[in-house]
């Protein structure tokens, strides 16, 4: 079976003329880049290595300041910006709850007592955690705690179970 790859960050800026780039997890997943760690840069370019090796990380507040083999100096590190950060699954480890919003949203979500509420149209980041907006439903729109009395995982596809505390619906 070949290997599983997902976008787990995105390059935004370069940080210092020795090739290093400031990165961003994509929302709704936490820092998952590591010393040693293989990366692709997608969209790829024809004048850079196709796989990088992620050579240093220093969590900032923005992100992690990131050294990757392929960027030497600011005109590479310029090269960068804006790209996905794409890596091998098997090189990483998600938590049960962590999922990119962008994966979630279209989703459809399935009550274990009520069925099927609807379809996650947004994220929204709280203090306390993340709360999904979730509409086209039998319910109309229905907020969900991102909590793990609420929800248990997060499937990679198909409906999302979850177990609604009482009040949340509108019966």
């Amino acid at each position: 079976m070949p290997a599983a790859y997902k976008n787990i960050a995105r390059v935004v800026r370069p940080h210092g003329t020795k090739g290093e780039v400031l990165v961003a997890p994509l929302r709704g997943l936490p820092l998952l880049l590591s010393r040693g760690m293989k990366v692709h840069l997608t969209p790829p370019a024809l004048k850079r290595e196709r796989v990088s090796t992620v050579e240093a990380v220093s969590p900032v507040p923005e992100g992690a300041r990131v050294r990757f083999s392929c960027s030497r100096n600011l005109d590479e590190a310029e090269s960068l910006a804006r790209c996905y950060v794409l890596a091998n699954c098997d090189d990483f480890e998600l938590g049960a709850l962590d999922a990119a919003f962008d994966e979630l949203i279209g989703r459809s979500v399935v009550d274990e007592r009520h069925g099927e509420i609807g379809v996650i149209g947004e994220v929204m980041e709280t203090p306390a955690n993340d709360v999904w907006v979730v509409g086209s439903g039998a319910y109309g729109e229905v907020l969900i705690p991102v909590i793990a009395d609420v929800v248990e995982a997060i499937p990679s596809e198909g409906p999302i179970p979850v177990r609604l505390m009482d009040g949340l619906l509108n019966l």
